[in-house]
């Protein structure tokens, strides 16, 4: 047997099995990770997202499928990229105000080199996030460092396996060791096992491919969606710097992604459920109907250029509430 077909005989992807933890550690888990999701968004960087663009995310996305990695790991890698590049920027503010009272030319040689040692290393961040990411996947291939090299030569990169490696405790360090972040994946699996332990009997695996496929394309085209549900959100086409920037921690919201996907997957497969999953959904996590209604549209609008779930609901509109609630029953 050659090597791809020994890849390939490695490389599976099974279908989480649902309705075998107990409630109460279902309900533990929420709220963790609803807790997690409100610290982070109470912390946001006026950055968020600036890295996670559709060419970035596509690098990304492709570069996984080459290695055989899971989706999970595509996902973490594409946060583990957007926090420490944020890093840099922080890094690069900071440098500026430290030299507030240099001569202008020598502020700007020092901001302008660090500038440019992000974007020469910026490939090989971006892999070595990839690489990160793939070690806190215990079921799945491991980017090794023989593995990324080669791929760094293949586009005419030079480093050299201890470049490799100082690469990658860069970003760690960076982000304090603090890699192992909840995606927007783990959302939405721990969700669809609350509604399948609250009694929607929903077929599990074609629900849960619809919500990898879904997810994916929220990735890929993330403004896009988010554009649409701003100016939904805000009725008026023309929304305002200020409604950009407050719309930010929208556009960062697991919770809300995650609801998003489901009801949008349920739609397309399920659409005599749709109604009822996404009051469940509104139960569990305190997001409002009207909110979660919104996200399907801008994500189906995009896909297919319909507004159908729209035809559901009043026109009432409802904001997404700072704090939620997390009932399981």
């Amino acid at each position: 047997m050659g090597s791809q077909a020994r890849a390939a005989s490695r490389y599976c992807d099974p279908n989480p099995i649902f309705g075998e933890v107990a409630p109460e550690v279902i309900e533990d888990m929420l709220i963790q990770l609803a807790t997690e999701n409100e610290q982070y968004l109470s912390e946001l960087s006026d950055q968020a997202g600036c890295f996670k663009e559709t060419r970035t995310v596509e690098f990304i996305f492709l570069l996984s499928e080459k290695w055989h990695l899971d989706q999970s790991t595509r996902y973490q890698a594409v946060e583990l990229l957007e926090r420490f590049m944020i890093k840099q920027l922080e890094q690069i503010y900071e440098s500026s105000r430290e030299n507030v009272k240099s001569c202008e030319q020598g502020q700007g040689s020092s901001r302008s080199s660090l500038k440019d040692q992000i974007y020469d290393t910026f490939v090989l961040r971006l892999v070595s996030c990839i690489q990160l990411a793939s070690k806190l996947s215990l079921h799945y291939n491991i980017v090794n460092s023989d593995t990324a090299l080669k791929f760094l030569q293949s586009l005419k990169y030079s480093y050299t396996k201890q470049e490799l490696l100082e690469s990658e405790l860069a970003v760690l360090k960076s982000l304090h060791f603090q890699i192992n972040v909840s995606t927007p994946l783990a959302y939405v699996e721990l969700l669809l096992e609350v509604l399948g332990h609250n009694g929607f009997l929903l077929p599990a695996k074609p629900l849960h491919k619809m919500c990898l496929q879904l997810l994916d394309f929220s990735y890929l085209t993330r403004d896009s969606i988010y554009d649409t549900l701003l100016k939904v959100a805000i009725e008026n086409s023309t929304p305002s710097k200020l409604q950009v920037a407050k719309f930010l921690t929208v556009k960062e919201d697991f919770m809300l992604l995650a609801v998003g996907i489901i009801s949008t997957s349920v739609f397309i497969l399920n659409p005599e459920h749709w109604k009822q999953v996404v009051e469940h959904l509104n139960c569990i996590t305190g997001i409002t109907s009207q909110s979660i209604l919104e996200f399907s549209y801008a994500v189906l609008k995009h896909i297919v250029g319909s507004p159908t779930p729209e035809q559901h609901y009043g026109n009432s509109r409802t904001k997404v509430p700072e704090n939620r609630i997390l009932p399981l029953k």
